[in-house]
């Protein structure tokens, strides 16, 4: 069965690499592009004012990537200042760019899931009264963790570092496309978005998603799905391996090979 990763491009080939390392097929169809902000200018501010801030909160590891690529020339990362990580990948990203371990907050390996509100378990153990805190996210996005540290005395901000947007399909992107669609017990979908299946659902208005199955990262993302249509939804966690896995237990079994009775 092979394994669709839709994930924006710059992590959808690690992706692809990991999880065909682990022996599980997959090949990619990014069904979310990722743009530069319209206005880089905001950004750059940020990077100016961080001496000022205690917590820079990233949502995913596109905001972190974006966030850096526009870093000022001789622009640094003040000691003390704290990375919040929603998850494994975007806490990646960030060691990734040199941020040292004691700088990177994120939930913990066995978290039930990676989200707000599974960092906010580890936040929330600190005092943030009067403290500035600036969530580095795309150009909209849950405000739920805002809201919790306004409600603890901080001072939170926001800075767009980059634009999602609908995805444009090569011929292999639409060839991958028709042959799920024609072949669905053959291929199974990986969502790690809710954006990306209402993409999904826009490349393909009129497909019968009824015996398509899908692995969601989230259950916001499940129930997206769910809602499209798609049969058979598992959350799984966002890691290769945990994918690579339920991937496998979702893979048809092979026929026994038949025995004939001999001849007498």
């Amino acid at each position: 069965m092979l394994l669709i990763v839709t994930r924006p491009a710059p992590q959808a080939l690690p992706w692809v690499q990991r999880l065909q390392a682990l022996g599980q097929p997959a090949q990619a169809l990014p069904l979310i592009a990722i743009g530069a902000p319209q206005d880089t200018a905001p950004v750059r501010a940020a990077w100016a004012a961080l001496e000022g801030c205690a917590l820079l909160m990233f949502v995913s590891a596109n905001a972190v990537q974006q966030f850096f690529a526009l870093r000022p020339a001789g622009a640094l990362w003040p000691p003390g200042l704290l990375a919040g990580a929603t998850g494994p990948g975007t806490a990646a990203a960030l060691r990734a760019q040199g941020l040292a371990e004691d700088a990177i907050v994120e939930p913990p390996a066995d978290a039930p899931s990676f989200d707000s509100e599974a960092l906010w378990a580890r936040l929330s153990q600190r005092d943030w009264a009067g403290r500035r805190v600036l969530v580095v996210r795309g150009e909209d996005g849950r405000d739920w963790l805002a809201e919790t540290l306004r409600g603890r005395g901080a001072e939170v901000g926001f800075v767009a570092a980059y634009r999602r947007l609908a995805p444009t399909l090569d011929s292999d992107g639409q060839a991958l496309l028709a042959a799920a669609l024609a072949r669905p017990d053959q291929h199974l979908w990986h969502f790690s978005s809710s954006e990306a299946v209402l993409h999904l659902q826009a490349l393909a208005p009129a497909a019968d998603w009824r015996h398509s199955g899908a692995l969601a990262s989230h259950p916001r993302i499940a129930q997206a799905a769910r809602a499209l249509g798609f049969g058979r939804v598992d959350q799984v966690a966002p890691r290769p391996e945990a994918v690579a896995a339920a991937a496998a237990r979702r893979a048809p079994a092979a026929p026994s090979p038949s025995i004939q009775s001999p001849r007498l």
